[in-house]
């Protein structure tokens, strides 16, 4: 019985060694077949960086409801800024029931880009849209900044590592991810004063929709778990110094199922003990919205046609609105 995700340490493949990248490659295609789901360590990711980010977010979410309020777009439809309590269903997005989620969070993206047509013409507007910050907490939006590009390259790098994994060349996913259009969100999971509706979680049981998502949390009861190929829900630890790894459907839809997209969910805090509120802070990594996904396998042999990247996402987006 599995009651663990694996641990791997990415700090050989990133020191250059070409064995090394093989290695690690071939590690994350072993465990991506087998649950989807890893925690990785020598990332290289200052954990300043992190901890600033933590603080600086715990000091947002903090504030008053009306404060927080302010920073919520006119258009609901503009994923952007503050969301309050139960604005998303996320076992929505997989057909489970559409119980709202018992969390608040901030949604932001890339905080600059190129004045190019890709960028700043047709479906490029809907992606790349200027983010929001509120003045308090000072320099929050500089530390989301330095997170973002520090991530992207990190996922840069775990691309090709996975790409080796898979046995394809180290570049294949390169020229389909070099203007992603990846979403943030920081996530904040309150105390729970009161019990919740029947069936009602911290985030309902559901898949993620992109590529990657590297997710830094916390080890708080009431925390991250992830569904076993057994049906057994497992407890994911998730420590500040240290990411979560878990595919999404479309890098799944990608390898032709080789790679599992798992179901997982954020549990509530529990009912016989001192409770804390829980802070995650997630990058939804994403292809160029005019990359086109076409199974990896033999001719003849793929499971799904070809998808456009922005199409789908905005399939997914549509489906977790409560």
């Amino acid at each position: 019985m599995q009651t663990s995700i694996p641990v791997i340490d990415l700090a050989p493949a990133l020191a250059g060694d070409a064995a090394e990248r093989l290695r690690v490659g071939r590690l994350i295609d072993e465990t991506c077949t087998r649950i989807g789901f890893f925690t990785i360590r020598g990332h290289g990711v200052d954990p300043a960086l992190i901890a600033r980010l933590r603080a600086q977010s715990y000091a947002f979410f903090n504030q008053p409801l009306a404060e927080k309020r302010r920073m919520a777009p006119a258009d609901a439809d503009i994923p952007r800024g503050y969301r309050g309590l139960g604005f998303e269903a996320l076992s929505a997005g997989n057909d489970a029931g559409r119980a709202p989620d018992i969390k608040e969070y901030y949604h932001f993206g890339r905080e600059r880009w190129p004045q190019t047509p890709y960028y700043t013409e047709g479906e490029g507007r809907r992606y790349f849209i200027p983010n929001v910050w509120p003045e308090t907490p000072a320099d929050w939006s500089a530390t989301a900044e330095q997170y973002y590009l520090a991530l992207e390259a990190l996922t840069a790098e775990m691309m090709r590592l996975a790409a080796l994994g898979l046995g394809l060349p180290e570049e294949f996913f390169t020229d389909k991810i070099d203007r992603h259009i990846t979403a943030m969100r920081i996530n904040h999971y309150p105390v729970q004063p009161h019990p919740p509706a029947p069936g009602q979680l911290r985030a309902g049981a559901h898949t993620d929709y992109g590529l990657l998502t590297i997710l830094n949390g916390e080890n708080v009861p009431g925390g991250l778990q992830v569904r076993t190929r057994d049906g057994d829900w497992i407890d994911v630890e998730t420590a500040p110094d240290t990411f979560v790894v878990n595919i999404g459907d479309l890098l799944m839809r990608w390898t032709n199922d080789r790679w599992v997209s798992n179901t997982h969910r954020v549990a509530n805090a529990p009912d016989d003990g001192p409770q804390r509120a829980r802070l995650s802070i997630a990058f939804f990594h994403h292809p160029n919205y005019d990359a086109r996904i076409a199974c990896v396998a033999p001719e003849g042999q793929a499971k799904y046609p070809p998808v456009g990247s922005g199409e789908y996402r905005d399939l997914k987006y549509r489906q977790t609105r409560v």
